[in-house]
């Protein structure tokens, strides 16, 4: 199992703010990055900067694009865990790296507002055993 973590993609302002022309690229070039990755569920927070970035990939492969509550870290995790198949996550600074950690993975460096390029790719092994690789994602 491969599970896909990522921010998402760069925003406007204002409350629950949609992407940026700029993260509308980047959530295309994150759906073109994992197109082939047999992503079989994709999980995105209700907020609209979250959803748009997870939909270009959704669109892509076909998926629906199901929701998850920030909150709900451990419970979330679990879930996660006892699913079948690849998954893309996309989340919140303030969220990814205990998610991370609670998957058994190692989220590195704090993140920095300006951080949207990262996708951390965690491969669990039937063993449980964690495999941790920070990828990138082009703008």
């Amino acid at each position: 199992m491969v599970i896909y973590l990522t921010r998402h993609a760069e925003k406007i302002s204002g409350p629950d703010p949609e992407l940026s022309e700029r993260g509308m690229l980047r959530a295309r070039n994150l759906a073109t990055m994992l197109r082939r990755a047999g992503i079989a569920h994709i999980y995105a927070t209700p907020f609209r900067r979250a959803r748009q970035t997870a939909d270009a990939l959704a669109t892509r492969v076909a998926l629906p694009v199901q929701s998850y509550e920030p909150g709900t870290q451990a419970a979330f995790a679990r879930q996660l865990l006892a699913l079948g198949g690849n998954v893309l996550v996309v989340g919140h600074t303030d969220t990814l790296p205990d998610l991370i950690r609670l998957l058994g993975g190692e989220p590195g460096m704090p993140f920095l507002e300006t951080d949207f390029d990262r996708v951390y790719q965690l491969v669990i092994a039937t063993d449980g055993m964690v495999t941790t690789t920070l990828l990138a994602s082009l703008p």
